[in-house]
């Protein structure tokens, strides 16, 4: 895929302090327009908290930012009409259906949305009048990934937004996220699962500790491990279990 060569965000030397911990330490990288970004890093390594402080949810100590041509010091609010940010399960009200929580949702937006339309594209327009705490764990990240393109957004942040769903309802939602990218969306994303990473991204960001210490596409971060001379103490095969599953069971969505 080919990229803009100006980056839609750009972070410079981001530090964030809470007293004397310090949980983002120097950060700098860009994003480029029309990628699928990952950031990743172990519990506890500052990704989250990177993400939130670009996302206009936490304030930063000190470095610059600019997302989509503004400066988040400056156009914190304009910011927020370019970005969409994936919700937690709390986030929803739980005796409205999927349609209202759209129309609620495009109302504090301002959006003019047909919910039917939104729906139909994370297929779950047979569920357009049950309640969010209904879904199964698949329908409610598809539901919540639709929830990020209400405002029309340039960039969509999802937050591991596969944990704990089978590997059905986990390929669909890769599918999903690349047809996101495909209509034109920016996405950054954070995983703990490094196939998951090594599959949709084009570029990842490694953190630990509060640094970046690793930024490339996967291939080539790991073509270089190899040319270090690492080996797997196993090796490595064409297929592996969860592709023998998903041969086997196929891959049509199903719901429990």
């Amino acid at each position: 895929m080919s990229v803009a060569s100006s980056p839609i965000i750009t972070v410079k030397d981001l530090h964030k302090s809470y007293g004397n911990f310090e949980a983002v330490k120097g950060i700098s990288f860009n994003v480029q327009k029309g990628e699928i970004f990952g950031l990743l890093g172990p519990n506890g390594a500052g990704k989250s908290t990177t993400l939130e402080i670009i996302e206009t949810l936490r304030e930063k100590t000190s470095g610059e930012i600019i997302v989509n041509g503004f400066n988040l010091d400056e156009h914190p609010n304009e910011i927020k009409k370019h970005i969409g940010v994936q919700l937690q399960t709390s986030g929803y009200y739980p005796l409205l259906n999927l349609t209202e929580l759209i129309q609620l949702f495009s109302g504090l937006y301002n959006e003019v949305v047909n919910p039917m339309q939104l729906l139909a594209k994370v297929n779950l327009q047979d569920k357009a009048k049950a309640k969010f705490k209904e879904l199964s764990g698949g329908q409610k990240q598809r539901f919540s990934i639709a929830t990020t393109l209400i405002n029309k957004p340039t960039i969509i942040f999802l937050d591991e937004p596969t944990t704990g769903l089978d590997p059905q309802a986990r390929r669909n939602l890769w599918d999903l996220i690349r047809e996101i990218r495909n209509n034109g969306t920016t996405v950054i994303i954070t995983t703990h699962y490094m196939d998951e990473a090594e599959v949709l991204c084009d570029r990842v960001a490694i953190i630990d500790s509060g640094k970046i210490i690793a930024l490339d596409t996967p291939d080539k971060l790991i073509d270089e491990l190899v040319h270090s001379g690492f080996e797997r103490p196993k090796e490595v095969k064409k297929a592996n279990l969860e592709d023998v599953f998903i041969h086997l069971t196929g891959k049509s969505i199903r719901e429990e």
